[in-house]
C-alpha cells in the first residue's frame, strides 16, 4: 500500500520534489505505461489543490489520445496544433494559460475550466505524451508550477 501525501503548507518546489519523489517510487521497476501514468495521474490530483483535471494524452499516429486522468470524461483525440494541449504537442513547448477562453482555438472538455497547463513529456527529443492540468481559478498555475511539472514530465519520459 502506498501512503503518499503533500505537506500542508509546504513551498511549491518543495511539493514538486515530494511529487517527484513519489512518482519514481511508484514507477520503480514497473514497465506497464498506462499503470504508470494512472498512478501518476491520481498522484497529480493529490497533491495539487485547485484542479478539476489532470492526466495525460499520448502521442498515437501523430495525434493526442486521451490517457489515465483524474477528472471528467475528456476528449478523446486532440490533432496536433489544435487546442492548448495539441499546440504543446506540436511545438514541444509548455503551455501556460491563464485564462482558457483568450486562447485561440481552445478545446473545452470541461466548461468549468478557467486556465490550464501543458507540458510534453519528451523522449530523445520527441513529444511521446503531454501532461494536462486543468483548473477552475483563473490564472492557477505560475512559473513554479510550469517548472515542477516540466520536472515530473523529464521524470517519467523513461516510464510512460
Amino acid at each position: 500500500m502506498y501512503d503518499f501525501a503533500p505537506v500542508p503548507g509546504q513551498s511549491k518546489p518543495s511539493l514538486y520534489a515530494d511529487l517527484i519523489e513519489a512518482a519514481r517510487a511508484i514507477t520503480h521497476g514497473e514497465p506497464d505505461t498506462v499503470a504508470n501514468m494512472a498512478n501518476c495521474a491520481a498522484l497529480i490530483g493529490l497533491f495539487l489543490p485547485d484542479l478539476n483535471w489532470a492526466g495525460f494524452y499520448r502521442m498515437v499516429g501523430g495525434e493526442l489520445v486521451l490517457g489515465p486522468f483524474v477528472g471528467k470524461p475528456a476528449c478523446i483525440r486532440i490533432g496536433r496544433g489544435q487546442g492548448v494541449c495539441g499546440t504543446a504537442a506540436a511545438s514541444g513547448e509548455t503551455q501556460l494559460v491563464p485564462d482558457v477562453h483568450a486562447f485561440p482555438g481552445h478545446i473545452a472538455c470541461d466548461a468549468a475550466s478557467r486556465s490550464e497547463l501543458v507540458v510534453p513529456v519528451l523522449r530523445a527529443g520527441e513529444v511521446i505524451a503531454v501532461i494536462d492540468l486543468d483548473s477552475p481559478l483563473p490564472a492557477r498555475f505560475d512559473g513554479e508550477d510550469a517548472a515542477g511539472i516540466e520536472a515530473l514530465a523529464a521524470a517519467l519520459a523513461d516510464c510512460i
